[in-house]
């Protein structure tokens, strides 16, 4: 069967191009993601104003909150689906889909709609004044109302990736991204529906890819599909599930909170117009941040599936040729970003704007600057996701918390008052030089001790 076929690739197909045929669709998926996200951010910028971006920037913790409790799902029920297809437990990994369509909308509807009558609240609470509460509360409501339909796409979109389609869970991405970048020129301008044009975009975007992902797992001839019987809840396995998928979602926690201290810090020393500026570089390096997540999604099926079979050696090179991988991104975004600071950070603002030259010239500065340890960054994001890939997520937490709350957290309560406003992006390179030692230091020990070289496998194609 051609479902079959996919799982045989998986062991006995050379790393290197399988690591490549699996991330690149992810890539393409993930920078389709963060596309969309930086062109709804050049839209707004450039026809609703500096005082929009800044909005936008506000939102950024409610954002990790969704994130948070989409990989929790998400990636949790594809790491665990994934080692029970290596071990040959289909009708676990059955379960594991009901699971995901079930757990994805239930927690999201508690954390995207019980607050809702509390929007104004919660951005007030966030930093937002008189002139950024209307338009963030405006994007914040349409994202909020569309969390659970989004966060069952994705979940589903991570399932089918971990079952053995990564191009058609690439295409999924697409899709919505093609959808959005055409609608919302119509929504924010034409319309003039302003900054909440752009978040009815990326709903209706997210529809349509869910429409397709829905597809993907009615048909008969898929490794996973929905099938009677496998809706009911067992709490074993929701347990195992939330368990492997705790580190990405207190990753985005913890990230919530940091980013809550960045922009408070940011408005006592620049004003909104820093946390605007604090957004736009938030955006450029993340966009690399999701290349590198995308070569982590292919790295996990892989890396799990060959877990389950004890194919050791193979689960030690899908690593290794990964942290390259990350590595070579992640040095090219430096680049990039280190030659045409400006040009890059002005696409985001409208330049007759009478406060983009505040955001151009505070997210100028700091986008060189958080951007000098980044080379090693993509490295050290492989590590933390490969111990989730292979159902270790207490080292995977402990590196995750090691970087945000060890490292950044005292930075940013102390080099502020060392160094004045350029102590908060100061912050960043040296938390982000720690986790890397940190990273790299537990790696080399956890193969040592765990996947020796020693160890062969079963085939001589890895």
């Amino acid at each position: 069967m051609a479902s079959d076929a996919k799982l045989v690739e998986l062991e006995k197909r050379r790393i290197l191009p399988l690591l490549l045929s699996y991330s690149l669709p992810a890539i393409v998926g993930m920078a389709a993601m963060s596309i969309y996200n930086i062109v709804g951010a050049i839209y707004v910028g450039q026809w609703c104003g500096a005082y929009a971006v800044t909005a936008m920037a506000l939102i950024f913790p409610v954002i990790n909150l969704m994130v948070a409790v989409g990989t929790l799902v998400g990636l949790g029920c594809a790491a665990s689906a994934s080692i029970a297809l290596g071990q040959g437990k289909r009708r676990r990994a059955q379960n594991i889909l009901g699971h995901c369509l079930i757990l994805s909308f239930l927690s999201s509807v508690i954390v995207g709609w019980l607050p809702i009558p509390w929007i104004d609240d919660i951005m007030l609470a966030f930093g937002a004044d008189e002139n950024t509460l209307k338009p963030s509360c405006d994007y914040m409501l349409v994202l909020m109302l569309w969390f659970p339909f989004n966060s069952v796409f994705l979940g589903l979109n991570h399932l089918m990736r971990a079952s053995g389609y990564p191009k058609k869970a690439m295409v999924s991405l697409i899709i919505s991204m093609v959808v959005n970048v055409v609608i919302a020129p119509l929504f924010i301008y034409t319309f003039d529906w302003g900054i909440a044009g752009a978040g009815l975009a990326t709903a209706a975007a997210q529809t349509v890819g869910l429409g397709w992902v829905l597809m993907h797992f009615f048909r008969k001839d898929v490794v996973l599909r929905f099938t009677k019987g496998i809706y009911n809840i067992s709490w074993p396995l929701t347990r195992r599930i939330c368990t492997i998928g705790l580190p990405p979602c207190l990753l985005n926690i913890v990230a919530c909170v940091i980013v809550l201290i960045f922009n408070q810090l940011f408005i006592e020393y620049d004003g909104q117009m820093g946390v605007g500026a604090y957004g736009v570089v938030n955006r450029v390096i993340f966009f690399f941040v999701m290349i590198v997540a995308g070569i982590t999604q292919g790295m996990q099926p892989i890396a799990g599936y060959n877990l389950g079979l004890g194919q050791y050696c193979r689960v030690r090179k899908v690593l290794i040729n990964a942290m390259v991988f990350a590595s070579s991104v992640t040095t090219f975004g430096t680049l990039l970003v280190q030659l045409f600071p400006r040009e890059i950070v002005a696409l985001f603002v409208k330049e007759d704007d009478a406060n983009a030259s505040q955001i151009i010239t505070l997210a100028t500065y700091g986008i060189t600057v958080v951007s000098l340890v980044f080379p090693f960054v993509g490295s050290q994001i492989v590590i933390s996701n490969f111990f989730q890939a292979i159902g270790r997520p207490v080292m995977s937490i402990f590196l995750t918390l090691t970087r945000q709350l060890i490292f950044l957290l005292p930075c940013l309560i102390l080099m502020p008052i060392w160094y004045g406003e350029p102590g908060i992006w100061y912050s960043q390179v040296v938390a982000d030089a720690l986790a890397v030692l940190m990273g790299f230091t537990v790696i080399a020990l956890f193969l040592a001790k765990v996947f020796p070289k020693k160890n062969i496998c079963f085939h001589n194609n890895d």
